[in-house]
């Protein structure tokens, strides 16, 4: 018996400090979802003042974002890795303190040329987290459907806030104020991850595992892989559109007259329902294949964006409403069917392609808005968006059928076993 007890203490104080390790990793992650989407934001909200202290219109200055909006997309490839082949916490103690001295440098710039550059050094770093946060989620994570619905909320809620907070913050310290208080904030967020976070012990790339949850044929595997391109591009466009769009959207079509704080308000309020959406998503995903929900979360979010190009006033707002709470579902399941499908020791590489390709077209999201904005307003740009969810809708139905085929059969074989 004393034995017994003796053992028993043993595991729980040798299991004690890795769930603690988990956790904290996973705490630190989430607050790098928040963060990463909420710094990318800054410039959407601050564009409208801009335009009133420049003399510029909207189509013009929104374009300054390109480059940020490309380097976010771009730079993952290479994030993802040198995660998986170097440090997956080295590259994260870089996001934080690379998001932070590049959000400095846009509050201390001379220009908008300036700001351009300090904005593409901000993508640049902001692009290191998705594939590598992401990654480092799963491999920590205990129970993936919760723990990765609550990092997806996590990141709605960077989304969601950027807006009130880059406008009050605009407000009360001039638009150079709603980059260097988040500025701040990340550097010092890195020192704090830095020092508490230990380094990645010698050998954990290599010991993780090279199998994954379901094995697919290769024709399957090819064939999955081919859609999901095309998923991450309409994905990326749609997200990306509706997202760096809503507050000028809201601005526009809301009402009259409205000041730029009521604007940030409801924009949030918005992209609240994402993180509603998410959490739904997390409990789901305990009851229904990923597969089935995917597909229906691809269906909700077409008719919704059909709906938001023909409402307005308070209409509208539930359109939008509507469609992020599916745009928000689909990103939480799109990352576990590939999680599923994807052996840990190459997860880093696969989400570094995803959200390369996801985060690559925001930089033709913003050329889109502009071009589009400026010759037919919102209307057009939320049709083309429609045309777009519904090229994301027939992929996901197709990826849907094939990963019930594999499922159904795993569940045939299981037995033999």
């Amino acid at each position: 018996m004393t034995a017994e007890v003796s053992n028993s203490s043993r595991f729980t104080s040798a299991a004690d400090p890795d769930l603690t390790r988990r956790r904290l990793a996973i705490g630190f992650m989430n607050w790098a979802h928040a963060l990463d989407h909420f710094v990318i934001l800054i410039y959407p909200t601050v564009v409208i003042e801009l335009a009133v202290i420049y003399g510029r219109t909207y189509a013009s200055l929104i374009a300054l974002a390109t480059a940020s909006f490309v380097a976010f997309g771009l730079f993952s490839l290479p994030a993802g890795w040198l995660a998986d082949r170097w440090s997956r916490r080295n590259m994260m103690v870089g996001f934080y303190v690379g998001c932070g001295l590049s959000l400095i440098g846009a509050a201390l710039a001379p220009s908008l040329a300036g700001l351009g550059i300090a904005l593409f050094m901000l993508g640049m770093f902001a692009a290191i987290y998705h594939p590598v946060g992401t990654a480092m989620i799963l491999e920590n994570a205990t129970q993936r459907g919760r723990t990765m619905a609550f990092n997806g909320v996590c990141g709605n809620l960077g989304v969601s806030l950027a807006a009130g907070i880059t406008a009050a913050l605009t407000a009360a310290f001039t638009w150079r104020g709603a980059f260097l208080v988040p500025g701040l904030v990340c550097v010092l967020t890195g020192a704090i991850y830095y020092w508490f976070v230990p380094a990645d012990e010698k050998g954990h790339a290599a010991a993780r595992s090279t199998s994954p949850d379901v094995s697919l044929s290769n024709t399957s595997a090819a064939m999955i892989f081919g859609l999901f391109i095309v998923v991450a591009l309409s994905a990326g466009l749609v997200f990306n559109t509706i997202s760096i769009s809503l507050p000028k959207i809201v601005d526009e079509r809301i009402g009259d007259g409205i000041s730029l704080v009521m604007v940030g308000g409801l924009t949030t309020a918005v992209f609240l329902c994402g993180a509603v959406a998410q959490i739904t998503v997390g409990r789901l995903v305990e009851r229904f294949p990923l597969h089935i929900l995917f597909a229906t979360s691809a269906v909700m979010q077409f008719a919704d964006v059909v709906w938001a190009s023909y409402a307005a006033g308070t209409s509208l707002l539930f359109a939008l409403a509507f469609t992020m709470a599916a745009i928000y579902g689909q990103i939480t399941l799109n990352d576990l069917v590939i999680a599923r499908y994807t052996a840990d020791a190459w997860r880093g590489r696969v989400y570094a392609v995803r959200y390369f390709l996801t985060f690559m077209v925001s930089g033709v999201a913003v050329s889109m808005i502009a071009l589009l904005y400026g010759r037919g307003g919102f209307d057009l740009v939320l049709d083309a968006t429609a045309v777009i969810a519904l090229g994301f809708l027939v992929a996901v139905l197709l990826i849907a059928l094939i990963a019930n085929g594999v499922e159904k059969a795993r569940v045939v074989q299981q037995p033999a076993e």
